[in-house]
Parts: structure tokens; C-alpha cells; sequence
């Protein structure tokens, strides 16, 4: 007890789970580094990797176990690590990133073997312990990647030990990459004989054509700046409200087990408010859906064709909704047509767009 420094943790855990009623997924690990290509301090690849699924073993004790004056509070999903093909940033192997593109490769290639290594000693060494107790998964990958999966699950096959989910990220601009993906890691987990493996997205935001990482995280140009957070096509625009809401109508009907939107900070250009506290439009998005789900609590249909979704939904005592999203459509015009209901049916109608 006396190598570990939980009271940080402790506090932020203890805010989140009792005092506003949350619940934890936890991510072991590092979390991500921005100091540059080559000065790399805390996501260095460790040496010792049973020392640290020993260390990872410890956190968990703490807060399920009571463990080191800790907790009992039954935090079920712990995620191995964060996007480990983040070669520069994440999973850093020493001595830099190599001076030529085949160096390059060769190291991408051995830091990823090395971190599948790490990945099973974890898995192995928490389910020996914690058992059915808690369910270890991840890696987090920044997207779905086959080849990063399908050698984890080898791996994972090979050393005789199932991982309880798979997790990915997805910073995207196309409201149906989730379902494919899901698609695609579902007939992979079937296909290692992990059919109980569980599907997690657990990071996803809209993402731009018209800006890249490097604009959004380096320039320095208010334009590029007010472009890439406020414009109608930007982060936190019009746009990215249709696609929120055309992604969590899709998400209804995929083989996604949990999805987290990224990111529900109070403030700051990944939230929903600007530092003043001013709404984002994506903001009215998130509204719309959490009244829907809240208000009706059956869903009768979703669909996606063209650039519209809808969701059509109904509550207990078979009042109806339906919510359509126009995701980039160019026509002025959209025509519904409704099957079942009395032609003087009366309906309030709610209007998100640029100017509402």
C-alpha cells in the first residue's frame, strides 16, 4: 500500500460514483501524452509487464476490495490501456521514432507484437483474481482496426483466456461506420469462439471533412479556430448535432454493446459549453434524445437512407414520436409520410436547426 498515491483518484471516484450517482469505467493506464514525437515521459512502454498488471491488480483490489483503506464499490468494467497504436504518443518505445519510413515500420510493427504481449499478461493476471468479479477488455484503439483485433484475439486464444469486450474509438463524419464496424468485430469474436465478448465504443464525436487533427490541435489562426469549433460544419456546429443524433438513432439497431459520447466536460471545445458557458448546438442534440428515450420508452422502428435517419418511438400508453435527422442533405424540402394515424391527429412539431 505504501507505493500506491490512490487519494486523487479517490476523490474524483468518490464524486462520480456517490456523490452524483455515475458509475466507472475504468481505464488502466496511460491516458494519452501531447509532449511531442520524441520526448516521451509517462507513456513509455514499461519494462516489467507482470509488475505492472501486478500494479493494475492493486487499483483494482483498492476499489472493489477494500484493499489499502479502500472501497467496496464494484466497478465492473476495467479497459486495458488507451489507443496503443498511438506510436508517438501512447505506446513509446525508447530512443524515438526512428529517422527513416522502413525504421519506422519495423518499430510499429514490434511495439504492437510487444504491446498483444502485454495486453494477455494483464487479462490473465486480473481474471485470476478478480474472476467474473470484473470484466477486463480494451485496448481503446483511436479506431476499429481488424488487424490490431485479430491479433489480440490470437493471442488471447492461444494463451487460453477470453477478453470480456473489445473497445474502440470513433471520431468520424459518416453516422453508420459504428454498425459496420460492430459488424465486423462481431463476426471476428464469433469467429475466435469469443461469442460473449461484448462491442465498446467508448469514445465518439463528430469529426470534420473540412479540418484535420493537425489544424484542430496546432493552428494558431483565429479563423482556422472559429472555422473548425464554431462553423456550421465544424466541431461543435449544426453538422455535428446531426450527426450526434443520427448516430445515436443508428446505435439503437447495432451490435454496439455501450457507446460514449466525447466528451460531456461542463466546459471547454469537447463539451457541450463554451468557457462562457454558452450552449453548443450539439448541446440541443443531446436534449432532444434524452426526452425522447425518457418520454417514450418503446421503440418501434429506426432507419437510415440517403442522408435521413429516424427513429420512431411510443410510450406506455401508445402516444407517438418520431424524430428525423437530415445528416448533409441538399434538398429544401423533406416529405413524411405517416401510416396509422387518424387524420385529425393533432402533433407539436420541434425544429433543431441552424437558427433554433
Amino acid at each position: 500500500p505504501k507505493n500506491y498515491v490512490f487519494g486523487p483518484t479517490d476523490y474524483l471516484l468518490k464524486r462520480t460514483l456517490e456523490d452524483a450517482g455515475l458509475e466507472v469505467f475504468y481505464r488502466l493506464g496511460t491516458s494519452i501524452e501531447h509532449s511531442g514525437k520524441r520526448v516521451h515521459f509517462n507513456s513509455l512502454i514499461p519494462d516489467d509487464f507482470d509488475k505492472v498488471a501486478d500494479v493494475f491488480a492493486g487499483t483494482v483490489r483498492h476499489y472493489n476490495r477494500r484493499w489499502a483503506d479502500g472501497y467496496a464499490w464494484g466497478i465492473h468494467y476495467w479497459e486495458i490501456w488507451n489507443e496503443p497504436e498511438g506510436f508517438e504518443n501512447m505506446w513509446c518505445p525508447k530512443g524515438g521514432s526512428g529517422e527513416n519510413e522502413e525504421e519506422i515500420a519495423a518499430r510499429r510493427k514490434e511495439a504492437r507484437s510487444g504491446f498483444v504481449r502485454f495486453f494477455v499478461t494483464v487479462l490473465k493476471r486480473l481474471k485470476s483474481e478478480f474472476g467474473d468479479e470484473i470484466k477486463v477488455g480494451g485496448p481503446a484503439l483511436q479506431r476499429y482496426r481488424d488487424e490490431w483485433f485479430r491479433q489480440i484475439l490470437d493471442a488471447c486464444n492461444k494463451a487460453g483466456i477470453a477478453p470480456d469486450f473489445i473497445s474502440w474509438h470513433a471520431y468520424e463524419n459518416d453516422p453508420m461506420v459504428c454498425n459496420r464496424d460492430a459488424e465486423r468485430a462481431r463476426k471476428l469474436c464469433d469467429e475466435y469462439g469469443f461469442g460473449n465478448c461484448e462491442l465498446i465504443v467508448n469514445e465518439w464525436h463528430y469529426f470534420g471533412e473540412n479540418y484535420s487533427w493537425a489544424d484542430m490541435q496546432r493552428s494558431s489562426d483565429p479563423k482556422v479556430k472559429a472555422r473548425i469549433w464554431n462553423g456550421p460544419d465544424g466541431h461543435n456546429g449544426i453538422r455535428s448535432s446531426c450527426f450526434t443524433l443520427a448516430n445515436l438513432v443508428n446505435l439503437q439497431r447495432s451490435k454496439v454493446d455501450q457507446a460514449y459520447f466525447y466528451g460531456c466536460e461542463h466546459t471547454g471545445e469537447w463539451g457541450f459549453k463554451d468557457a462562457l458557458q454558452n450552449k453548443y448546438k450539439v448541446y440541443y442534440a443531446l436534449k432532444a434524445f434524452g426526452e425522447l428515450v425518457d418520454k417514450y420508452q418503446t421503440i418501434c422502428e429506426s432507419t437510415s437512407e440517403g442522408t435521413i435517419t429516424t427513429l420512431a418511438v411510443k410510450d406506455v400508453v401508445g402516444r407517438k414520436a418520431l424524430l428525423v435527422v437530415d445528416y448533409g442533405g441538399k434538398e429544401p424540402k423533406t416529405s413524411i409520410s405517416f401510416k396509422g394515424v387518424a387524420p385529425d391527429a393533432k402533433a407539436t412539431v420541434t425544429l433543431l436547426d441552424y437558427t433554433h
